[in-house]
């Protein structure tokens, strides 16, 4: 596990969220309250990619079927036996890194 430098926080919004590719992994982007949180960009039911979907809080709502996670643990709103990765994440002045 390594931090590596991802995105400026500048680039992130509040609303939405961001789509990296890091170490062969896509990753979600999400800048919530001051904080940046990361977990895999795609949706366990079948691929969909997160960082597309709506956000309400904490909660990202897959785009393709609405399934929905909490984007600071990876748990699965619909099926809670089913968790996704997340990504420790550190913002150091306008630089973001995700430990992967």
């Amino acid at each position: 596990m390594a931090l590596t430098k991802c995105a400026k926080l500048k680039e992130l919004s509040a609303e939405s969220g961001s789509f990296v590719t890091m170490g062969g992994k896509d990753i979600a982007l999400f800048h919530i309250g001051g904080k940046v949180y990361a977990c895999s960009n795609t949706c366990a039911h079948q691929g969909g990619p997160l960082a597309e979907g709506s956000l309400k809080g904490t909660v990202v709502s897959c785009p393709w079927h609405n399934w929905q996670y909490d984007v600071t643990t990876g748990k699965c709103l619909v099926n809670p036996s089913i968790q996704i990765p997340t990504f420790k994440t550190k913002v150091e002045g306008d630089d973001v890194y995700v430990d992967i």
